[in-house]
């Protein structure tokens, strides 16, 4: 009982964590670019977790840290450039509701890669899903030709999240989430400086609308992304893949909120493309 309790507590939580996600992004790429901002938010989480879980890389064995490099990659560090980049386009709000597309690309990574079993209510689901996305992305075409491809950034990002759910639920369901999160972030950390250092971001360090900048990245490395990681693997161990992935049903919900306190509004096309995606997301993750 308690553990159910738990999960819908973190599941909660999350949403609200990474639901405000998408307008710090937003904010932070009002003076830095997608790479700056990317790595960036890695470097300060990384920072922040080697602080507090620096003792617990002790507690990953050896055989595991393929999966732990496997799960940084999908998990944070191809997400976090596809985001950035995608919302130099895309609002936050619409970047949202195609996030939510994870549940069901965990489904059928799951059927596909994983051997997991499909019902023919998920399989419903999944081409509503899928039928959400396309009216979404031409909707995007229709209106800003330009935008199709940032769109499939957010979808090719959603699918390393999908990878990323069951690479954690299938080969690191036993390593404690703080060991996980902490092993991620060291691993990122090199690259994501390198790609940093290729920037010109110790160019306008000094400016202070740079500065104003990092503090909302500084927000979503820590909390947006440390801070939210940890809950979300817990989540996984506690739940299944499509439970711990069903956070995003609620992740436009709170960013659609942001969007309007920040002069966003979705057209009568866009409400009805998120309406079905959420539909086939529903549907895909029933047992």
């Amino acid at each position: 009982m308690v553990s159910k309790q738990l999960k819908w507590i973190i599941l909660i939580v999350l949403a609200l964590i990474w639901g405000s996600s998408f307008i710090l992004i937003k904010k932070g790429l009002v003076a830095l670019n997608p790479f700056e901002l990317g790595s960036l938010r890695i470097i300060f989480c990384a920072l922040f977790l080697l602080i507090i879980g620096f003792k617990s890389l002790a507690t990953i064995p050896q055989g595991k840290w393929k999966y732990i490099a496997l799960t940084s990659l999908f998990g944070t560090f191809i997400p976090a450039y596809l985001f950035a980049i995608a919302q130099t386009q895309i609002n936050s709000s619409v970047s949202s509701i195609l996030n939510s597309l994870t549940p069901l690309n965990t489904l059928i990574l799951g059927a596909l890669v994983f051997g997991l079993d499909f019902k023919r209510t998920q399989i419903f689901g999944v081409i509503v899903g899928l039928s959400g996305t396309i009216l979404l992305i031409f909707n995007g075409a229709m209106n800003h030709p330009n935008q199709n491809y940032y769109t499939i950034l957010i979808i090719i990002a959603s699918i390393c999240y999908a990878m990323n759910v069951n690479f954690i639920k299938k080969y690191l369901s036993d390593i404690k989430p703080l060991s996980i999160t902490t092993g991620n972030f060291l691993v990122m950390l090199f690259p994501a400086l390198l790609i940093l250092f290729f920037t010109d971001f110790f160019a306008i360090i000094h400016l202070e609308s740079v500065t104003h900048a990092m503090l909302f990245v500084a927000v979503l490395g820590i909390v947006g992304t440390g801070i939210a990681n940890i809950l979300f693997y817990k989540l996984i161990q506690i739940s299944s893949p499509v439970f711990a992935t069903s956070v995003t049903y609620l992740i436009p919900v709170v960013a659609f909120f942001w969007g309007l306190l920040d002069s966003e509004m979705l057209t009568p096309v866009q409400f009805l493309g998120a309406f079905i995606i959420l539909i086939g997301v529903y549907l895909s993750s029933k047992k």
